[in-house]
């Protein structure tokens, strides 16, 4: 008798940074299951992320019309039914894929969903007797799940990828009137004011290290963008990308860089995707959160002092900023961000 051909379904919808995760375990589990058919549903912006992966599906989640609401959870159901999966991974774990999981469940359908240990970061978040200790990186909850489905994967047999993407065109026009020059990508914003840089400092790091490398701002918005078009204007080696190329674009341009330095933030997850070293700073958040870009060391992380702000983690997702640490960000001097920059690009 034919055994019956894997077809595993992949429940993922935002954010980026976590959704940006799921790429080297994923790598993994074809490596080990080259056979394995997979399908990932996401939000259609998140398709890109995807694009290294010859043979996945990708089907991309309508919550504004088809799959709004209840209703629409059920015709996302049916939808996904069309596909031959056999098994269902659900790397989100909210109401709607909870919603989606039991239609699949009633249907006897395996069903896996990851394990988000919130009691756990509730005290390591929390503001009296918190429990200070690192968290399970949540890369690696992904891939027990994709263990207790009968996929067990090695991330130590990870691998990135050889070839870089294709910089665009337009991009190439501007910046390459200097090729010796090494490429630094900084997105100095992120989702929550507790976990942003002070711009003020962040023009410091931009300035310095403008004279020696050429810099790409990442971002998005219009806010954004007004202050990324003052320091283009401002300093020859800056340019802004935002508004100017697609998300596929923007990816194929992280994977040339020699350096990316983000906030606690999705552009950390995009580029040490590729294996490029990534600074990360930390706000009211911690690497002990369980977010660290994958295959970066913790001195790549800089972080608040403990000593002078005891309550950090203030949460888990940088959104609440305990009474007196709204400016702590202002604790880290620029010296050590540029240090540590220098540092990496001389290796």
């Amino acid at each position: 008798m034919t055994q019956k051909k894997e077809h595993l379904l992949i429940l993922r919808f935002s954010s980026l940074g976590d959704v940006a995760l799921t790429i080297p375990v994923i790598r993994c589990l074809l490596k080990a299951y080259p056979n394995l058919q997979i399908t990932i549903v996401s939000r259609k912006v998140m398709e890109p992320l995807f694009k290294e992966f010859k043979g996945i599906n990708f089907f991309a989640v309508d919550f504004n019309q088809r799959h709004k609401g209840l209703k629409g959870i059920y015709q996302l159901y049916n939808d996904l039914r069309k596909i031959p999966i056999t098994k269902i991974a659900d790397l989100h774990s909210v109401i709607r894929t909870h919603l989606l999981c039991f239609f699949f469940k009633i249907n006897l359908f395996q069903v896996k969903k990851i394990t988000k240990a919130r009691f756990e970061k509730y005290l390591l978040t929390r503001k009296k007797n918190k429990k200070f200790q690192p968290l399970t990186p949540t890369i690696y909850r992904y891939a027990d799940v994709f263990r207790r489905l009968g996929f067990p994967v090695d991330m130590q047999k990870h691998e990135f990828p050889l070839k870089k993407g294709i910089v665009p065109k337009m991009i190439l026009k501007e910046i390459l009137k200097n090729n010796n020059e090494k490429w630094i990508g900084i997105a100095p914003f992120a989702a929550f004011p507790g976990k942003i840089y002070p711009l003020d400092l962040m023009q410091k790091v931009i300035s310095y290290l403008q004279k020696d490398y050429k810099l790409f701002l990442f971002g998005k918005g219009k806010k954004e963008s007004q202050k990324f078009d003052i320091w283009q204007s401002a300093y020859p080696n800056v340019f802004s990308t935002v508004g100017l190329i697609s998300f596929h674009d923007e990816i194929n341009l992280i994977s040339n860089l020699d350096l990316m330095i983000s906030m606690d933030s999705a552009n950390g997850h995009l580029s040490s995707n590729f294996g490029i070293p990534t600074i990360t700073l930390w706000g009211v958040t911690h690497p002990f959160c369980g977010f660290t870009p994958f295959g970066q060391p913790i001195e790549n992380s800089i972080f608040l002092d403990r000593e002078k702000y005891p309550m950090i983690p203030t949460s888990i997702y940088g959104k609440k900023v305990f009474k007196g640490y709204q400016k702590a960000l202002r604790s880290i001097d620029p010296k050590v961000i540029i240090e540590k920059a220098i540092e990496l690009l001389s290796k």
